[in-house]
Protein backbone atom coordinates (compact mmCIF):
# COMPACT_ATOMS: atom_id res chain seq x y z
CA UNK A 1 0.00 0.00 0.00
CA UNK A 2 1.24 3.57 -0.84
CA UNK A 3 2.10 5.94 1.63
CA UNK A 4 0.00 8.67 -0.65
CA UNK A 5 -3.19 6.94 0.98
CA UNK A 6 -3.36 5.62 4.41
CA UNK A 7 -5.73 3.63 5.96
CA UNK A 8 -6.55 2.72 9.53
CA UNK A 9 -9.42 0.40 10.92
CA UNK A 10 -10.25 0.68 14.44
CA UNK A 11 -13.85 -0.32 16.09
CA UNK A 12 -15.20 -0.97 12.89
CA UNK A 13 -14.67 2.53 11.25
CA UNK A 14 -11.87 2.56 8.69
CA UNK A 15 -10.14 5.69 8.03
CA UNK A 16 -8.76 6.24 4.26
CA UNK A 17 -6.99 9.85 4.31
CA UNK A 18 -5.77 10.76 1.27
CA UNK A 19 -1.98 12.07 1.82
CA UNK A 20 -0.81 14.25 -0.36
CA UNK A 21 -1.05 17.63 1.66
CA UNK A 22 1.82 19.48 0.01
CA UNK A 23 -0.23 19.17 -3.42
CA UNK A 24 -4.12 19.67 -1.59
CA UNK A 25 -4.20 16.05 -2.18
CA UNK A 26 -4.08 16.58 -6.30
CA UNK A 27 -4.43 13.56 -8.38
CA UNK A 28 -1.63 12.28 -10.33
CA UNK A 29 -0.86 8.66 -11.29
CA UNK A 30 0.31 7.57 -7.85
CA UNK A 31 -2.86 8.94 -6.15
CA UNK A 32 -4.66 7.37 -8.83
CA UNK A 33 -3.43 4.19 -8.13
CA UNK A 34 -3.32 4.51 -4.32
CA UNK A 35 -6.62 5.28 -3.85
CA UNK A 36 -8.17 2.90 -6.40
CA UNK A 37 -6.01 0.19 -3.94
CA UNK A 38 -7.07 1.49 -0.89
CA UNK A 39 -10.88 0.69 -1.64
CA UNK A 40 -10.24 -2.72 -3.07
CA UNK A 41 -8.15 -3.59 0.08
CA UNK A 42 -11.29 -2.66 1.95
CA UNK A 43 -13.59 -4.69 0.36
CA UNK A 44 -11.30 -7.67 1.60
CA UNK A 45 -10.77 -6.24 4.87
CA UNK A 46 -12.39 -8.01 8.22
CA UNK A 47 -14.54 -6.44 10.69
CA UNK A 48 -15.23 -2.74 8.61
CA UNK A 49 -18.35 -1.67 9.37
CA UNK A 50 -18.08 1.98 8.24
CA UNK A 51 -15.49 3.70 6.17
CA UNK A 52 -15.22 7.37 6.57
CA UNK A 53 -12.94 9.63 3.35
CA UNK A 54 -10.55 12.47 4.50
CA UNK A 55 -8.02 14.40 3.38
CA UNK A 56 -4.55 15.37 5.21
CA UNK A 57 -3.89 18.54 5.14
CA UNK A 58 -5.53 22.20 4.02
CA UNK A 59 -7.88 20.47 1.70
CA UNK A 60 -9.82 16.72 0.61
CA UNK A 61 -8.74 17.05 -2.70
CA UNK A 62 -8.18 19.76 -4.94
CA UNK A 63 -8.91 17.69 -8.11
CA UNK A 64 -6.30 16.84 -11.15
CA UNK A 65 -2.82 17.33 -10.43
CA UNK A 66 -1.16 19.88 -13.31
CA UNK A 67 0.60 16.62 -14.61
CA UNK A 68 -2.31 15.13 -15.75
CA UNK A 69 -3.37 18.43 -17.81
CA UNK A 70 0.29 18.23 -19.30
CA UNK A 71 -1.01 14.87 -20.81
CA UNK A 72 -3.89 16.55 -21.86
CA UNK A 73 -2.36 19.57 -23.68
CA UNK A 74 -0.21 15.96 -25.74
CA UNK A 75 -2.99 14.83 -26.67
CA UNK A 76 -3.85 11.69 -24.05
CA UNK A 77 -3.81 10.68 -21.05
CA UNK A 78 -0.65 8.29 -20.58
CA UNK A 79 -0.13 4.68 -21.79
CA UNK A 80 -2.91 2.21 -22.12
CA UNK A 81 -0.44 -0.38 -19.90
CA UNK A 82 0.91 2.51 -17.59
CA UNK A 83 -0.09 2.17 -13.73
CA UNK A 84 -1.87 5.20 -12.11
CA UNK A 85 -3.37 5.76 -16.49
CA UNK A 86 -6.54 7.54 -15.47
CA UNK A 87 -8.27 6.03 -19.01
CA UNK A 88 -7.10 2.26 -17.59
CA UNK A 89 -10.00 -0.09 -18.35
CA UNK A 90 -9.49 -3.11 -17.45
CA UNK A 91 -11.48 -6.17 -18.59
CA UNK A 92 -14.56 -6.86 -16.93
CA UNK A 93 -15.27 -3.64 -15.29
CA UNK A 94 -17.73 -0.60 -16.11
CA UNK A 95 -14.88 1.67 -14.88
CA UNK A 96 -11.61 3.19 -16.16
CA UNK A 97 -9.47 3.92 -13.18
CA UNK A 98 -10.47 7.66 -12.90
CA UNK A 99 -14.35 6.19 -12.44
CA UNK A 100 -12.99 3.68 -10.04
CA UNK A 101 -11.64 5.86 -7.17
CA UNK A 102 -15.28 7.22 -7.11
CA UNK A 103 -17.36 4.42 -7.44
CA UNK A 104 -15.28 2.14 -5.64
CA UNK A 105 -17.03 3.20 -2.09
CA UNK A 106 -20.59 2.74 -4.06
CA UNK A 107 -19.03 -0.97 -4.43
CA UNK A 108 -17.87 -1.27 -0.89
CA UNK A 109 -20.88 -2.95 1.14
CA UNK A 110 -20.90 -0.61 4.32
CA UNK A 111 -21.49 3.09 4.28
CA UNK A 112 -18.75 5.13 3.63
CA UNK A 113 -19.07 9.28 4.76
CA UNK A 114 -16.95 11.58 3.26
CA UNK A 115 -15.18 14.38 5.80
CA UNK A 116 -14.55 17.57 3.33
CA UNK A 117 -12.52 20.58 4.14
CA UNK A 118 -10.73 23.42 2.19
CA UNK A 119 -11.08 21.91 -1.54
CA UNK A 120 -13.44 19.32 -2.91
CA UNK A 121 -13.37 20.80 -7.09
CA UNK A 122 -13.14 18.46 -10.31
CA UNK A 123 -12.10 14.97 -9.77
CA UNK A 124 -12.36 15.45 -5.99
CA UNK A 125 -15.64 16.39 -5.91
CA UNK A 126 -16.66 13.35 -7.74
CA UNK A 127 -14.67 11.17 -4.77
CA UNK A 128 -16.83 12.94 -2.61
CA UNK A 129 -19.67 12.37 -4.73
CA UNK A 130 -19.39 8.55 -4.36
CA UNK A 131 -19.77 8.41 -0.73
CA UNK A 132 -23.16 7.70 0.87
CA UNK A 133 -23.21 11.13 2.98
CA UNK A 134 -20.93 14.15 3.10
CA UNK A 135 -20.09 15.75 6.26
CA UNK A 136 -18.54 19.59 5.21
CA UNK A 137 -17.31 22.36 6.52
CA UNK A 138 -19.17 25.80 5.47
CA UNK A 139 -15.96 27.31 3.98
CA UNK A 140 -14.91 24.34 1.59
CA UNK A 141 -14.50 25.38 -2.15
CA UNK A 142 -16.76 22.57 -4.42
CA UNK A 143 -16.45 22.97 -8.05
CA UNK A 144 -17.66 20.92 -11.83
CA UNK A 145 -14.24 22.08 -12.44
CA UNK A 146 -13.76 20.25 -15.71
CA UNK A 147 -14.87 22.86 -18.12
CA UNK A 148 -12.45 25.00 -16.77
CA UNK A 149 -10.02 23.15 -18.58
CA UNK A 150 -12.01 22.78 -21.66
CA UNK A 151 -13.57 18.81 -20.66
CA UNK A 152 -16.64 17.27 -19.48
CA UNK A 153 -16.68 15.27 -15.69
CA UNK A 154 -15.84 11.41 -16.42
CA UNK A 155 -15.08 10.48 -12.78
CA UNK A 156 -18.95 9.21 -12.14
CA UNK A 157 -19.78 12.69 -11.85
CA UNK A 158 -22.54 13.16 -14.20
CA UNK A 159 -24.48 9.96 -12.65
CA UNK A 160 -23.77 11.17 -9.14
CA UNK A 161 -24.75 14.78 -9.90
CA UNK A 162 -27.92 13.95 -11.60
CA UNK A 163 -28.92 11.72 -8.56
CA UNK A 164 -28.50 14.16 -6.06
CA UNK A 165 -29.76 17.78 -7.34
CA UNK A 166 -32.04 19.38 -10.05
CA UNK A 167 -31.20 18.42 -13.54
CA UNK A 168 -30.79 22.55 -14.03
CA UNK A 169 -28.93 22.64 -10.71
CA UNK A 170 -26.25 20.10 -12.36
CA UNK A 171 -26.28 21.39 -15.82
CA UNK A 172 -25.50 24.90 -14.47
CA UNK A 173 -22.78 23.98 -12.21
CA UNK A 174 -21.16 21.68 -14.90
CA UNK A 175 -21.58 24.74 -17.62
CA UNK A 176 -20.31 27.43 -15.59
CA UNK A 177 -17.46 25.69 -13.22
CA UNK A 178 -18.16 28.17 -10.94
CA UNK A 179 -17.11 28.10 -7.13
CA UNK A 180 -19.24 27.86 -4.69
CA UNK A 181 -18.70 27.14 -0.93
CA UNK A 182 -20.19 24.90 1.47
CA UNK A 183 -22.99 26.62 2.36
CA UNK A 184 -24.29 26.48 -1.14
CA UNK A 185 -23.50 23.30 -1.79
CA UNK A 186 -25.29 22.26 1.43
CA UNK A 187 -28.70 24.19 -0.16
CA UNK A 188 -28.11 22.79 -3.24
CA UNK A 189 -28.11 19.06 -1.99
CA UNK A 190 -24.30 17.91 -2.67
CA UNK A 191 -23.59 18.24 1.01
CA UNK A 192 -25.51 16.07 3.63
CA UNK A 193 -24.06 18.19 6.55
CA UNK A 194 -22.05 21.11 7.61
CA UNK A 195 -19.97 21.01 10.03
CA UNK A 196 -17.00 23.42 11.92
CA UNK A 197 -15.44 20.15 12.72
CA UNK A 198 -16.30 17.52 9.79
CA UNK A 199 -13.68 14.86 10.17
CA UNK A 200 -15.01 14.67 14.26
CA UNK A 201 -18.51 14.61 13.02
CA UNK A 202 -17.90 12.34 10.69
CA UNK A 203 -16.31 9.98 13.01
CA UNK A 204 -19.03 10.05 15.27
CA UNK A 205 -21.43 9.70 12.68
CA UNK A 206 -19.45 6.53 11.76
CA UNK A 207 -19.54 5.33 15.17
CA UNK A 208 -23.19 6.03 15.53
CA UNK A 209 -23.70 3.45 11.86
CA UNK A 210 -21.17 1.02 13.36
CA UNK A 211 -23.36 0.53 16.71
CA UNK A 212 -26.16 -0.83 14.47
CA UNK A 213 -26.13 -4.31 13.02
CA UNK A 214 -23.95 -4.47 10.54
CA UNK A 215 -26.30 -6.77 8.44
CA UNK A 216 -29.02 -4.54 8.33
CA UNK A 217 -26.91 -1.32 7.62
CA UNK A 218 -25.13 -3.32 4.60
CA UNK A 219 -28.96 -4.94 3.61
CA UNK A 220 -30.19 -1.15 3.42
CA UNK A 221 -27.19 0.02 1.72
CA UNK A 222 -27.82 -2.55 -0.94
CA UNK A 223 -31.32 -1.61 -1.43
CA UNK A 224 -31.18 2.02 -1.79
CA UNK A 225 -28.33 1.57 -4.25
CA UNK A 226 -30.43 -0.70 -6.66
CA UNK A 227 -31.80 2.32 -7.63
CA UNK A 228 -29.36 4.49 -7.19
CA UNK A 229 -26.94 2.80 -9.23
CA UNK A 230 -29.63 2.03 -12.46
CA UNK A 231 -27.73 3.00 -15.82
CA UNK A 232 -24.45 3.33 -14.20
CA UNK A 233 -22.77 1.21 -16.40
CA UNK A 234 -24.32 3.09 -19.84
CA UNK A 235 -23.72 6.58 -18.37
CA UNK A 236 -19.95 6.07 -17.47
CA UNK A 237 -19.45 4.25 -21.29
CA UNK A 238 -20.69 7.78 -22.54
CA UNK A 239 -18.63 10.06 -20.11
CA UNK A 240 -15.31 8.06 -21.63
CA UNK A 241 -16.62 8.48 -25.09
CA UNK A 242 -17.41 12.30 -24.79
CA UNK A 243 -14.42 12.95 -22.80
CA UNK A 244 -12.56 10.69 -25.29
CA UNK A 245 -13.29 12.98 -27.87
CA UNK A 246 -11.89 16.31 -25.85
CA UNK A 247 -8.83 15.28 -24.86
CA UNK A 248 -5.99 16.99 -27.15
CA UNK A 249 -8.54 18.55 -29.60
CA UNK A 250 -7.31 22.30 -30.52
CA UNK A 251 -10.26 23.63 -28.45
CA UNK A 252 -9.01 21.91 -25.06
CA UNK A 253 -5.44 22.61 -25.46
CA UNK A 254 -6.29 26.05 -25.74
CA UNK A 255 -8.65 26.04 -22.09
CA UNK A 256 -5.65 24.46 -20.56
CA UNK A 257 -3.11 27.13 -22.07
CA UNK A 258 -5.47 30.23 -21.31
CA UNK A 259 -5.70 28.92 -17.50
CA UNK A 260 -2.09 28.61 -16.99
CA UNK A 261 -1.01 31.87 -18.85
CA UNK A 262 -4.07 33.05 -17.33
CA UNK A 263 -5.39 34.95 -20.37
CA UNK A 264 -8.68 35.03 -22.00
CA UNK A 265 -9.06 31.92 -24.22
CA UNK A 266 -9.41 31.87 -28.10
CA UNK A 267 -11.86 29.18 -29.21
CA UNK A 268 -12.62 28.23 -32.90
Amino acid sequence: MSDRVIVTISDGIAEVRFNRPDKRNALDREQFAAIADAGEQLKAADGVRVVVLCGEGESFCAGLDFSIFGDMAGGGAGRSDERGNPGDLPDGRITHLGQQICWVWQELEVPVIAAVHGHALGGGLQIALGADIRVAHPDTKWSVRELHWGITPDMTGTLMLSRLVRSDIARELTYTARMIDGREAHELGLVTRLSETPHDDAMALASEIAARNPEGVRGAKHLFNRLFTDGAAEQFAEERRVIGGLIGQPNQVEAIAANMEKRAPEFT
